[in-house]
């Protein structure tokens, strides 16, 4: 039986709840039923009593349709173990950090308005009728317009500033001088030479100016010159806004954000909060936390703020169902700490301001933490035990089947799951799409042991560079900025990689697209990675400089693996992929443990790799993909991937499962194949070899541009200039590679096999055809 207490029954529970049976529900009804709860907050002031009477009674607050505003965050400790929070369904129940503002609209000017609001009350969302609106700005808001949604170079010139009557107060936004996330600075002050004095740019961990043209401004009343923007004037308490031509000033609901946190469940590791439960809750209008003290997450390229919209610290066995969250402000869930069986599934997180789902543990858990790329612990000073110190950390936690879009709206270091100093963290069955950096982001090895499966990410990276729809960092104790320590530490302790990544990721059965990026980026020192059974649309996988990573079973349309620094005693394994391009190597030292059994798609891809005696077991040809143009790239049965151990992996697995989300849910853009081995268009394939792009003279007409006898030859079609065959006067872009050591090559896969020859020598002397005249002259091969 369960009893129903109610807010003037809160005096009878505390008799009735020592009966056998534990299960009490609170009602909460805006509408003020008879000894109904009118506030959350009295049914958890009412909880904690009957708590002090029951510490094992099992209380639901179950709440009805309606708007709840909150004046403080909703706080949960330890005394409220066992207490579930659930709403009637988050279509109709709303938890709102906002306070709904009463407005006698004057008018200004021709389009803009002048509203007076309460005394002291500061907020940096403005909702009407729901709908977030936009803090005066320039440039102009334009969705289509990437960085910013506007961006222009002159956003905080000094002429620009010096047209603000109050320059105070106004925010400046701009992109990593690298495009490597973002920077947010407030101006609290004006210097006598008209200067701003500045506070912010903490927001990244990897130093930078800002970027000179990637910028944009707001708040700041000048700028109010379009349709949905709008001005606080603090010291006026006067509120400035233009309203678009659908919003009536006499009907509509304004509302202003005015806190940062909604639900906070805080405990200890020592006394944790135990067994809570929220769902079926929409969590709406948190104000942006750019300007909070921010920390950085060791060496990776990130800081934060360790705070949320819905807040975990010291927690065990809890979870997070079926809400949904819009329209918050900067992170939306959090695991900070020790997190224990922590679970967040079927949520809907779209439209909010930084990362959707965080584990963030302690750096009290890792052992020589470094917080800087630069930084670094001396080995001899080193900490050498493996794995954690302590349990301050999330680990066996759960992110299954949620539907994350449109985040890192304001900070563009931002992820849909965010995961740095945690361990055995499960991330499966999630759609994540239209995010401005990666959608699932490690930031270091510690500790490792994640399980990221069934999940669709695309549409990523769309405002920053250099990253992934996947992207992770390992820079551990092992790893070090200068190579040849890191080369050292690493050839003297074989096993100092995995002394932090003390356990496997394994990365499977997703499926990745990234425009702008790599599908999966395996970035510095990332290592001890099982990546199988992946669909990647676009731009292939990235292993740069790390170890122990074993990829296989994989599809990368139309590219390919990326080696990128390899060490010369990696232990990676490549094996059974199908690939469609050549390996798209940079400075790679040494090439894995194996790389062999792949599917290429021609002759010239695979004989690359050959040069180093790997791939001595692949072959090339037509992967025979079933159905591409409806993404499904499982391949037919007489297909030569098949014949290599390539086994099929399932199609339709991929992303959000419930019903609802599948309806909504978009999918990655199909992609066009190329012609594997480009016949149908008469040209030959472009191999990449030492960095440099090389393809076959396949027609009269380049005969005669090149000034060839015949159609025999290798054209350079771009070099790179820190290419070793590009050095010391090497090869140059528009050279036609004619012979090896006096041995004709009449195509790209020729020279690749003679050049095979003089691997280890280093050198090879080559004929070319530049500027219409034969040149002979040696070349660097490795």
């Amino acid at each position: 039986m369960i009893k129903k207490i109610t807010g003037l029954l809160v005096l009878f529970a505390f008799l009735v709840s020592s009966c056998s049976d534990n299960k009490i529900d609170l009602f909460v009804d805006l509408h003020a039923g008879e000894g109904n709860f009118t506030t959350i907050q009295d049914a958890i002031d009412a909880a904690k009593e009957i708590k002090k009477n029951n510490q094992h009674a099992q209380i639901t607050i179950r709440v009805s349709a309606g708007n709840y505003h909150l004046d403080k965050a909703i706080e949960i400790r330890p005394e409220l173990n066992g207490i579930s929070i659930v709403g009637v369904g988050s279509n109709e129940v709303s938890i709102k950090g906002s306070v709904p503002l009463q407005l006698d609209w004057k008018k200004h000017s021709e389009n803009i308005y002048v509203a007076s609001v309460p005394e002291k009350l500061k907020f940096d969302q403005l909702l009407v009728d729901g709908k977030s609106q936009i803090l005066a700005r320039y440039p102009n808001y334009d969705e289509t317009a990437h960085y910013w949604q506007g961006y222009a170079k002159d956003a905080f010139s000094k002429e620009r500033i010096a047209s603000w009557k109050n320059p105070k107060g106004a925010f400046f936004h701009a992109l990593h001088g690298g495009r490597w996330g973002g920077f947010h600075w407030q101006i609290v002050g004006m210097n006598e030479d008209g200067s701003p004095v500045l506070e912010g740019g903490h927001q990244n961990n990897r130093g930078s100016k800002p970027h000179k043209e990637y910028r944009m401004v707001e708040n700041v009343f000048e700028e109010l010159d379009s349709p949905g923007e709008w001005y606080l004037n603090e010291s006026e308490n006067k509120l400035y806004y233009w309203p678009k031509k659908s919003v009536d000033l006499q009907k509509a609901s304004f509302e202003a954000s005015v806190l940062k946190a909604l639900i906070e469940v805080k405990g200890s590791l020592e006394n944790p909060v135990k067994n809570v439960k929220i769902s079926g809750i929409r969590f709406e209008n948190t104000h942006r936390t750019i300007m909070e003290t921010y920390e950085p997450l060791l060496r990776s390229d990130w800081t934060i703020y360790r705070g949320s919209a819905v807040f975990f610290e010291g927690t065990e066995n809890c979870v997070v169902a079926d809400c949904e969250f819009t329209n918050l402000g900067g992170n939306v869930i959090m695991a900070s700490k020790y997190n224990q069986d922590l679970q967040i599934k079927g949520n809907h997180i779209h439209e909010c301001g930084a990362s959707a789902i965080s584990f963030v543990g302690d750096a009290s858990a890792v052992r020589s933490p470094s917080f800087n790329y630069g930084q670094y612990v001396p080995l001899q000073d080193m900490d050498t035990v493996k794995g954690p110190k302590n349990e301050m950390y999330p680990h066996n936690c759960l992110v299954e089947d949620n539907l994350i879009y449109r985040i890192g709206r304001i900070e563009k270091q931002s992820a849909g799951v965010q995961i740095s100093m945690a361990m055995d963290i499960t991330v499966s069955h999630n759609s994540i799409y239209d995010v401005p950096r990666a959608g699932i982001n490690i930031g270091d090895g510690t500790w490792g042991g994640h399980i990221l499966e069934y999940n669709d990410v695309f549409n990523t990276v769309l405002e920053t560079s250099d990253h992934g729809s996947f992207n992770s960092w390992g820079r551990d104790r092992f790893w070090h900025p200068k190579r040849r320590v890191m080369d050292s530490m690493t050839t003297a302790n074989p096993d100092m990689p995995k002394w932090d990544a003390i356990k496997t990721t394994v990365i499977r059965n997703n499926r990745f697209r990234c425009d702008h990026g790599w599908d999966i980026d395996l970035d510095d020192g990332s290592s001890n990675y099982h990546i199988y059974n992946n669909l990647c649309l676009n731009n292939g996988i990235k292993l740069r400089e790390g170890f122990f990573r074993t990829v296989e079973n994989n599809i990368t349309v139309n590219n390919s693996i990326h080696p990128h620094v390899w060490f010369a005693k990696s232990e990676d394994v490549v094996r059974k992929n199908i690939l469609m391009d050549a390996y798209q190597d940079v400075g790679v030292l040494g090439w894995g443990k194996e790389l062999d059994y792949n599917l290429f798609p021609n002759e010239a891809s695979m004989i690359k790799s050959q040069i180093y005696d790997r791939d001595l077991n692949s072959v090339y040809g037509d992967p025979m993909f079933k159905d591409p143009s409806k993404l499904d790239y499982t391949v037919a049965d007489n297909s030569p991937a098949l014949k290599l151990g390539f086994v099929n992996f399932s199609m339709n697995d991929f992303g959000v499962k419930k019903a609802e989300f599948k309806k909504i849910a978009k999918t990655p853009e199909i992609p066009v194949l190329k012609d594997l081995a480009n016949s149908g268009i008469g040209e030959s394939p472009i191999v990449a070899w030492l960095r440099n792009q090389l393809k076959d003279v396949d027609s009269e007409q380049e005969q005669s541009a090149y000034g060839l006898n015949t159609t025999d030859g290798v054209i350079v079609l771009g070099v790179w200039k820190h290419s070793p065959a590009v050095k010391n006067g090497g090869l140059k872009k528009g050279d036609v590679i004619l012979a090896v050591e006096g041995m004709k090559v009449k195509n790209t896969v020729e020279f690749l096999k003679k050049i095979k020859n003089y691997q280890t020598i280093g050198k090879v002397q080559i004929l070319v055809m530049r500027n219409q005249k034969e040149m002979t002259f040696r070349i660097q091969v490795k």
